[in-house]
């Protein structure tokens, strides 16, 4: 007699009218073990069911999908922990690919290991400007142990950052009960907050320790953790980076434009697929786009014009009197640093530190302080200084194609 799970699931397959391969027809004598893995567990997500048999594999059907010993309702074979390990190494290598640290990478692993259906794992970096925070964030796949990293987020610290094991908490009192919400960054958690009706309280949380930051009774707004008004005024919005398989923008190409620096990217794609190269800077300046990102300017090269070695080349600078140095400092300045460099000032050398700036075909110099330097007195030739000062100020209008992984 047919298992009836099965009796239910094949006729599932019927309402879906779905194709499978004719050369895993089901075999009603062998169960559930036969059903095609990938179709049943479209099943299961669908109808929220878990069957939690527990199946074995034998040598006559090594290839059949057999269900988790767990009770997870994912179907495993011989191969899975092979897979896992794949999949492991693979991001792995888009960790390192990205710039992340190698410690991230051991609790991506353990959260792995853990089986985690998503996670997400936080770091700070100490900017130019300010100190900023990571959020990487993992999805497992619904249709595999697969996990994947799509994307992280980059925004400037919070005068409170969140400690390990905390979180944001808006508790909502009304006529049915109390709502309670957790959000792991300020902007999501006020933005949650300010749509609410009364009495709502914002506070973070870790376990039953509750510290309330503030809340609104009788129409007031009542801050109660003073320290916390300026984020609650305006809380600091995370800029998304999307990744494909390892590619797109590097954690530390990131922080930098974060920062309103400009980044150098060759290896660029089109809509229609066709190869690029250019520079980006983030319009800081603009409305945020529907996703609440803000959105790239781009200086395609060669055709907008801005080329950096040639810029260079027009100031009296160290490194550029070696072709070993002169690279470093090239593709460093690509990447989007502030990076230092050797000048002569008053018959002394000084370091300062130079950024690129492609939308006026320039850089721009500061001192270790971080105060603007002139850049003209640093120029090789003084008669041309008059020529710079006359391009100062004038802006080439900006390429907006967007390619893929901004």
């Amino acid at each position: 007699m047919l298992d009836s799970p099965l009796i239910k699931y094949r006729s599932y397959l019927d309402s879906l009218k779905t194709r499978y391969n004719p050369h895993e027809k089901f075999n009603v004598n062998c169960g559930l073990e036969a059903i095609h893995g990938k179709l049943y567990r479209r099943y299961h997500e669908n109808t929220g069911k878990k069957h939690t048999r527990t199946a074995q594999v034998t040598g006559k059907h090594p290839s059949r999908p057999t269900l988790s010993p767990q009770g997870s309702g994912k179907p495993f074979n011989q191969k899975t922990k092979i897979m896992d390990q794949n999949n492991l190494l693979h991001l792995k290598q888009e960790m390192r690919t990205l710039g992340f640290r190698e410690d991230l990478t051991v609790q991506m692993e353990k959260n792995m290991e853990a089986n985690l259906p998503e996670f997400t794992l936080k770091d700070k970096v100490e900017g130019v400007k300010s100190e900023l925070e990571l959020n990487i964030y993992f999805r497992q796949s619904s249709q595999s142990e697969f996990y994947y990293l799509n994307k992280f987020e980059v925004l400037k610290a919070e005068e409170r950052p969140l400690v390990q094991g905390e979180t944001y908490r808006v508790s909502v009192d009304g006529a049915s009960g109390q709502l309670v919400q957790n959000f792991e960054t300020a902007f999501e958690a006020v933005g949650f907050f300010r749509a609410q009706g009364e009495p709502t309280t914002l506070a973070i949380a870790k376990g039953n320790d509750i510290q309330p930051l503030v809340t609104v009774r009788d129409g007031q707004v009542i801050l109660i953790e003073k320290d916390f008004a300026k984020t609650f005024r305006s809380p600091e919005m995370p800029q998304t980076f999307w990744v494909d398989r390892g590619k797109g923008f590097a954690a530390d190409q990131a922080v930098n434009l974060v920062e309103g620096r400009s980044v150098y990217r060759d290896d660029m794609l089109t809509q229609g697929g066709q190869e690029y190269k250019a520079w980006f800077k983030m319009d800081l300046d603009g409305p945020r786009d529907k996703y609440q990102n803000f959105t790239m300017n781009q200086y395609h090269d060669p055709s907008y014009g801005f080329n950096l070695s040639e810029v260079l080349d027009k100031f009296a600078i160290k490194e550029l009197d070696s072709p070993k140095s002169r690279e470093v400092l090239e593709n460093a300045l690509k990447n989007g640093d502030r990076a230092p460099a050797t000048v002569e000032k008053d018959g002394q050398k000084i370091k300062v530190y130079i950024e690129a700036v492609p939308r006026y075909t320039q850089i721009n110099m500061f001192t270790d302080q971080g105060k603007s330097e002139k850049r003209e007195q640093f120029l090789k030739d003084p008669a041309k200084v008059k020529e710079m000062l006359q391009s100062k100020g004038k802006e080439k209008g900006a390429s907006t194609e967007q390619g893929m992984g901004i």
